[in-house]
């Protein structure tokens, strides 16, 4: 397995796109290690998935050979979930977190429970999980997310947070990704 750089520079040779944000925050992400998979022959993993320190949830309804990378890569050390999110399988999109908390959007709560409602956008965005590619050790938001929004929500999960893209100039920073503090799946 390549380091996340090395990867980069090989798939950038091969002229093919791979979302990556190392650019401007290398110090972040300089030992992660990156596994390449799809969810039903679409690239964009990180719509179909979220991952953190303490769990991985995955879409339901995806096949063994997504489900079994995963596992192969986690099993020893964090629980992996086959979940849904407000009745759809882009639980990628719809939510983002770390250690410290993870964000949904209002829709996906469920209104009878008793949860701590943080209603939060990102740049305007409800999609929370599409703007942001967050883990323990930070990560990038929405190039136009404003610096309060920056600073509140870093000060919430904990974290160094940065306004960027990916992808060569993509806002849906995590659509092509999941990460957390130790590998990424894109």
């Amino acid at each position: 397995m390549f380091s996340m750089m090395e990867e980069y520079a090989q798939t950038r040779a091969e002229g093919s796109y791979l979302l990556l944000f190392i650019s401007f925050c290398p110090s972040l992400f300089s030992s992660l290690m990156a596994t390449r998979l799809q969810f039903e022959n679409n690239c964009e993993v990180g719509v179909f998935s979220k991952l953190t320190n303490a769990y991985c949830l995955v879409a339901i309804g995806g096949s063994e050979s997504f489900y079994s990378t995963f596992e192969a890569e986690l099993a020893d050390v964090i629980p992996m979930v086959k979940t849904s999110i407000a009745g759809t399988r882009i639980i990628g999109r719809l939510s983002a977190g770390n250690k410290n908390g993870h964000l949904v959007p209002r829709t996906a709560i469920d209104q009878g429970g008793e949860f701590d409602e943080i209603l939060k956008t990102i740049a305007g965005n409800i999609l929370v999980g599409s703007y942001c590619a967050i883990s323990n050790r930070g990560g990038p938001l929405h190039p136009r997310t404003s610096i309060e929004d920056l600073d509140e929500l870093s000060t919430l999960l904990q974290a160094p947070l940065v306004a960027g893209t990916g992808n060569r100039g993509s806002e849906v920073i995590a659509a092509g990704m999941t990460v957390n503090d130790w590998t990424s799946f894109y």
